[in-house]
């Protein structure tokens, strides 16, 4: 008599999640930086792991210099997605689905994932009061990684690529992790995860990554 099927197929199905700014988009916050010359504001993920820290940092100095969210915005409509990104990313969703986490915010998402053919983007929002940006409500915290496990959990094999420290635990949490663009000491910091610099390595390398275990 034949053996009854396994309940739970082995973990074929593939999806890849990806951070948005500095891997698929410019950096908002330098872009703010430098239409206003608040040059503070170019620090991001890839200088300050502390996220709540950051964000706070960045609330003081817009509200210290005035800084609006209808400006913002402008800045964002502005902006293109990086040279490739588009066409990479559309032959990356003819492979496998594709996921953006990052920890920008809805406001400022919407319009830069039109250009990129809206793929699904789990991210944060802002709080606004009137023209102000006053505060911000996450999420969840770590949400990148409880994405990740949440989606092994289904028994789908994950793929990461991100390119500042709040992606570590993203790419941790993974099958399998890839630095993009990412600073050389983040990249040193973290060498278990490999350090590349185009879109077609990247492609090849989650192609690759994307393969069943035997």
């Amino acid at each position: 008599m034949p053996s009854p099927p396994s309940p739970v197929d082995p973990p074929l199905q593939t999806i890849v999640t990806l951070d948005l700014e500095g891997v698929l988009v410019p950096e908002i916050w330098i872009a703010v930086a430098e239409r206003t010359g608040v040059e503070e504001l170019r620090r991001t993920t890839r200088d300050e792991p502390d996220y709540d820290v950051l964000m706070r940092g960045r609330l003081a100095l817009l509200d210290a210099h005035g800084l609006t969210m209808p400006l913002i915005t402008e800045v964002i409509a502005g902006l293109e997605p990086l040279p490739g990104a588009a066409a990479f990313l559309d032959e990356l969703r003819r492979r496998t689905q594709v996921v953006i986490l990052s920890d920008t915010f809805e406001q400022f998402g919407a319009p830069l994932m039109r250009q990129l053919g809206m793929p699904t983007l789990l991210c944060h929002r802002l709080v606004v009061d009137g023209d102000r940006i006053v505060g911000y409500r996450l999420r969840m915290p770590d949400q990148k990684r409880h994405a990740v496990e949440a989606l092994r959990g289904l028994n789908y094999r994950v793929v990461a690529a991100g390119d500042s420290y709040n992606d570590s635990s993203m790419l941790a949490a993974a099958d399998a992790g890839f630095w993009f663009h990412a600073p050389p000491a983040i990249a040193a910091a973290f060498p278990a995860f490999a350090a590349l610099d185009t879109y077609d390595e990247l492609l090849e390398a989650i192609t690759r990554a994307l393969r069943p275990v035997p």
